[in-house]
Order: structure tokens, then C-alpha cells, then sequence
């Protein structure tokens, strides 16, 4: 509460105040700044004013009274003279006036500026987030599809251990919606614990490759191909082909995993596939004796592999065409049900007609000397034409057959397993030999009679014929093959009925 005291002293600077702007009859007070001013710089009249003009180079500013307005308060404002009049108590307190060219005072953001650089940047960002929120859940959508073990290895082992009782673990890790995209193998971190957790049993096979062991993961066999060190370049195709392409097919070999491991202090390139125990072609034709049937379900496997390498499939889910390049009864295996499986394809080409790009890798191996087609013997293949290498395979093709043919007993006649041109090159021919025997001589393997007197042999041999002409453009197409060994395979199975009389 204030005192007695200082109220009336309050009071009293009230009535100072007011004394000081105290009002003339009918005319108000105007601000004031002139000599002729009181001292609280303030006179009265009718109108008050402000007024600017230039003396010799400077600005100088007046306010005050006038008695009554004149014409200068309408007239209008030059780059030398400007004067404003108003009318009101004290009204030119807060009146300006400026020149013409003087420029007006720099004003601060109007209230719609703020809001405008206030929300814009907020807006930006908030789509900002939305954008990256949407990213994110596509992004793990697509995890979720393509790695369904979980985001660590622990959840994957976890989750490979568990499988169902009697249920394969291998078939249910490589069912198509858990597959890379590619459909051809695992997610890479599913790659990489299956490698670590697969124990090598026997070595099963050794080449200048590197070796072949069975292994045995969680209680089912796997193949495991060791690479040596200076075939590198063919691991890194062969995973880059399975891991990039759909090579889902019952006549290709099944790949589960590609790993890099460190073994006795060294550093090991696996290919990790299915097991066949059957092992290569080339070791089953050495003990096993065919009958037609079987020698048909090999030949018409083994070409049904070969044509879905050949072509390319279109869409989402498609792939490129695939040459193989080192086609051979050892890069071929033996299913328990007599189908055969394409495998090794560290030199393969790929090509894809959308964009007409031929992807022959950068591997500097060539194939097998034995099996070469004569325009590679002689160095004359198209290296910039895809139907090239796929001509070159039915020249293989045609050998694989011979080879197949050649143990197939007819009329009690069965030969000995032989490699093509066993009687015309030694065991390990050179390039040199090779070329003399296909090129220059143009010879071609030596089909038994015997052969003949069987309709299916008779017309396999016609087939083995037809894919080693000279000419890569005359051979027959694998499609083509195809089709006539599932006719002849139909025609065989068809059954015979007598008539009755």
C-alpha cells in the first residue's frame, strides 16, 4: 500500500504534467522543434506539422505549429522539400517525412515473412522424414523377404538349428522366399554361417582346379569345392553368376553358399552346392554300364540344363542367357534318380538382349583343350557374338554324348569308357595336338556300328553328327536338341500292343 506521502506526490507530478501540456481554447499542443518553442518543446495551433529540407547539403528537420494550413501541406514532396500536416493533440509526435531518393528505413520481417521462414523449413524437413521413414520401411520389408534367419548371425544359427525334425534343412533354407531375389542361393550372411558351421568329411575329388570334399552341415551332406589360389578368378565368377542370376533348375547345379575362410593359417575360396553321390559323369560312365533308357534320361538331362543356361528369360524374375564354356563329362554329375546337373561355371558368358551387353568376366583360364570346337582350336570365334560361345557348348555337347552313347550296351556289346579323341591325341593333348586333329584334319570321334542297329542310338548318333559340323552356324541349337531327345524318349516309352485276332 503506498503511503499518504507518496500519493500526493504522485499527485502533484500529475498536475506538473498537465500544466505543462495544457490545452489553449479549441487549439491542441503540437511537438515543437524550433527556436521559437517553449521550453517543454511544445506550442499550440490549429495544425500541427514536420517538414524536411536541404541547406547546403544537409538535412534539416523542424516540427511545429501553424495557425492554419496552407498550401505546402498538399503539395507534393520534392528530392529538396516535403512537409506533412495533421491536426490532433501532440499528432506529429510520431510523423516522418522523407525526401524523394533519401530511401526509407530498413523495416524488420512483417509477421507473414516470419511465418513463411518459420514453416517452410519445418515443412521441408517433416517431408523430409516421411521420405526416409518410407525408405527405411521398404527397406526392411525387404529384409524381412530375403532374410528370414533375423539381422545377426546368432539369430541365423539359432534359427538353423531349430528346423523341423525329418524335414530337410537345406531344402527348407533354399525354398523360393528365402532365396536372395536370384533364387539361385542364401542370403550372404546366411552364406557365410553356413560355411562356418559345415565340417569337411572326405576329399572326393582333386584337379588342377583344386579339390572336391563332402562335408556335412547339421547332419546332411554338401559338396565343398576348394579353389586354389591362382583359380581365383573362377570362384569369383561362378559366385557372382549364382548370386546375381536365376539358376533355380533340377539340371544345374544346386548352390547353397560362397564363402571366403581362413583354414591352417590360409585363406580358402569355397563354393558350397548340393552333394550327388554318384560323383562327375566322367566317373560314373568309368564303372557303370548304361541301358538305353538311362543313356536317354542322361543325354535329354544334361540338354535341358544346357537349354535353360542358353536362354534368356524375361521379367522380374528373369535372367540373362548363359554360355557355359567348358562343357565335359567332369563338369557334369549324376543324380540318384539318373538325372545329370550342370556344374562349374566360372567361365560362363552372360548376355542380356535389353541392353545388348556381353559379360565375358576377366578370367584369363580357357576351357578344356579335349573339348574345344574348332573355331576356338584355330582362333577364329567371334569374341563379340554371344551365339558364338553358345555353339562352341553344342560342340561339347556332341562329345559328352558320344561319351554316354559309347557305354550304352546293344545286343550284348558294350565298350570301354573312353575320353573323345582317345585314339587320335594323347592322354593330356596340347593346344597344338588338338588343333591338328579338329582343324586341320577335321576329324571327329569314331562312332561304333553297333550303335546303328539300336532306333535311339542310331538317332543320337545323328544328333552327335549334327553338333560337330565345322561350320558353328550349321550346328544344331540346344532347343533343337531337346525336343528331338523328348520325342525319342516319348516314342520310346510308348507302349507296343500286338493286335488280337
Amino acid at each position: 500500500m503506498l503511503s499518504q506521502e507518496a500519493i500526493a506526490g504522485l499527485f502533484s507530478i500529475i498536475l506538473c504534467l498537465a500544466g505543462n501540456i495544457s490545452l489553449t481554447a479549441g487549439q491542441p499542443n503540437c511537438v515543437c522543434m524550433q527556436s521559437v518553442c517553449s521550453e517543454n518543446f511544445t506550442c499550440s495551433g490549429d495544425w500541427c506539422f514536420v517538414s524536411k529540407h536541404l541547406e547546403n547539403g544537409k538535412t534539416i528537420d523542424k516540427k511545429g505549429c501553424l495557425k492554419e494550413a496552407n498550401e505546402f501541406c498538399w503539395g507534393s514532396i520534392t528530392k529538396t522539400y516535403g512537409i506533412k500536416c495533421c491536426q490532433g493533440n501532440m499528432c506529429n509526435f510520431n510523423l516522418s517525412i522523407w525526401l524523394i531518393d533519401e530511401g526509407l528505413p530498413e523495416e524488420g520481417p512483417s509477421l507473414k515473412n516470419l511465418l513463411l521462414m518459420i514453416l517452410v523449413p519445418l515443412f521441408a524437413i517433416l517431408i523430409l522424414i516421411i521420405l526416409i521413414g518410407l525408405f527405411v520401411w521398404k527397406w526392411a520389408q525387404s529384409r524381412r523377404r530375403h532374410m528370414p534367419f533375423g539381422s545377426n548371425e546368432g539369430d541365423v544359427d539359432f534359427m538353423l538349428k531349430n528346423s523341423l525334425a525329418g524335414d530337410s534343412t537345406l531344402e527348407v533354407l533354399l525354398n523360393d522366399d528365402c532365396t536372395t531375389g536370384s533364387g539361385s542361393g542364401l542370403p550372404f550372411l546366411v552364406q557365410r554361417t553356413v560355411a562356418r558351421q559345415i565340417t569337411l568329411v572326405e576329399c572326393v575329388g582333386k584337379g588342377r582346379y583344386g579339390e572336391v570334399w563332402r562335408g556335412t552341415w547339421h547332419g546332411e551332406n554338401v559338396a565343398v569345392k576348394i579353389f586354389s589360389s591362382r583359380d581365383e578368378q573362377s570362384w569369383f565368377r561362378e559366385t557372382e553368376i549364382y548370386n546375381t542370376v536365376l539358376l533355380r533348375h533340377d539340371n544345374i547345379l544346386g548352390f547353397i553358399a560362397s564363402d571366403m575362410t581362413s583354414r591352417n593359417s590360409s585363406t580358402q575360396l569355397w563354393l558350397i552346392t548340393h552333394y550327388h553321390e554318384h560323383g562327375s559323369l566322367y566317373d560314373y560312365l568309368q564303372c557303370t554300364v548304361l541301358d538305353v533308357e538311362t543313356c536317354l534320361r542322361l543325354a535329354t538331362s544334361i540338354i535341358c540344363g544346357l537349354v535353360h543356361l542358353h536362354v534368356e528369360i524375361f521379367g522380374t524374375q528373369g535372367k540373362p542367357a548363359i554360355a557355359h564354356r567348358d562343357l565335359k563329362s567332369r563338369n557334369i554329375l549324376v543324380k540318384n534318380n539318373k538325372q545329370c546337373c550342370i556344374a562349374d561355371l566360372g567361365l560362363a558368358v552372360m548376355h542380356s538382349q535389353s541392353n545388348d551387353y556381353l559379360d565375358i568376366g576377366n578370367n584369363p583360364r580357357v576351357g578344356t583343350k579335349r573339348y574345344m570346337a574348332p573355331e576356338v582350336l584355330d582362333e577364329q570365334i567371334r569374341m563379340d557374338c554371344f551365339e558364338s560361345f553358345k555353339r562352341t557348348d553344342i560342340w561339347a555337347y556332341g562329345l559328352v554324348l558320344w561319351e554316354v552313347a559309347r557305354r550304352t550296351i546293344v545286343n550284348g556289346i558294350i565298350e570301354d569308357y573312353k575320353p573323345p579323341f582317345f585314339d587320335l591325341v594323347p592322354v593330356d593333348p596340347s593346344f597344338e595336338d588338338m588343333k591338328k586333329v579338329v582343324c586341320i584334319d577335321q576329324q571327329t570321334p569314331t562312332i561304333p556300328n553297333r550303335m546303328f542297329s539300336d532306333p535311339a542310338l542310331s538317332s543320337l548318333a545323328k544328333i552327335m553328327k549334327e553338333c560337330w559340323f565345322q561350320s558353328p552356324s550349321a550346328r544344331l541349337t540346344a532347343l533343337r536338341i531337346k525336343k528331338t531327345l523328348k520325342k525319342l524318349s516319348t516314342s520310346f516309352h510308348k507302349p507296343k500292343y500286338s493286335p488280337n485276332f
